[in-house]
C-alpha cells in the first residue's frame, strides 16, 4: 500500500513521478476505454460521438493532476463509455431512435436554388454551403451540383449532377 502512495500520491500534492505514474495509467485505460467505445468515437463526429471525447478528456484529466479520486474517476469513465456504445447501438438498430439523436440531413440546395429556408434552419450561408461544395465536389461550378445537403453530423456535401 505505501509503495502505492509513492508511485501514484494521494490528493493534489502530486511530485513528478506521481502524476507520470498516472498519466501513463490513463493512457492505457483511455485506449482501453475508446476500444470499448468503438471506432464511432472518433469516426464520425456527431455531437453524441464529441461528448464521449470532451467527457472522456475532462474526467480522465481529473484523475492525472490528482483533482478527482482515481477509481471512481476511471468507473466513471466506463460508465460513459457504455452508454455512449448502447446509445450507438440503438440508434445503428433504430432509423427513428437515430433520428431522434442526430437528427436528419437537411437539403441546403437543389435544381439550381439555394434554400434559403433551410439555410436558416441550419446556420449557414451561402459560402459555408460553398465552401462544402468545393470540398466535398470539388467544383464552384453550382450548375454541375444537382443538391447540397448538410449531414447529421454537420459537414456540407454535394450530389453532383449525372453526366
Amino acid at each position: 500500500m505505501d509503495l502505492l502512495k509513492i508511485v501514484f500520491g494521494e490528493g493534489h500534492d502530486l511530485n513528478i513521478l506521481q502524476m507520470t505514474s498516472r498519466g501513463v495509467v490513463i493512457f492505457i485505460s483511455a485506449l482501453i476505454l475508446i476500444r470499448i467505445s468503438g471506432r464511432r468515437s472518433f469516426g464520425i463526429k456527431t455531437p453524441l460521438d464529441n461528448i464521449i471525447v470532451v467527457l472522456l478528456g475532462a474526467v480522465l484529466s481529473r484523475a492525472v493532476v490528482g483533482a478527482s479520486p482515481f477509481i471512481p474517476t476511471e468507473i466513471t469513465c466506463l460508465v460513459i463509455v457504455c452508454i455512449h456504445r448502447s446509445i450507438s447501438w440503438c440508434i445503428s438498430n433504430s432509423k427513428p431512435f437515430g433520428k431522434f439523436i442526430e437528427g436528419d440531413k437537411i437539403l441546403l440546395f437543389k435544381d439550381g436554388e439555394f434554400i434559403k429556408q433551410n439555410m436558416k434552419k441550419a446556420l449557414v450561408c451561402e459560402e459555408d454551403l460553398m465552401q462544402g461544395v468545393r470540398k466535398s465536389a470539388l467544383t464552384d461550378d453550382m450548375s454541375k451540383i444537382m443538391a447540397v445537403y448538410m449531414e447529421r453530423n454537420g459537414e456540407i456535401s454535394a450530389l453532383k449532377k449525372e453526366v
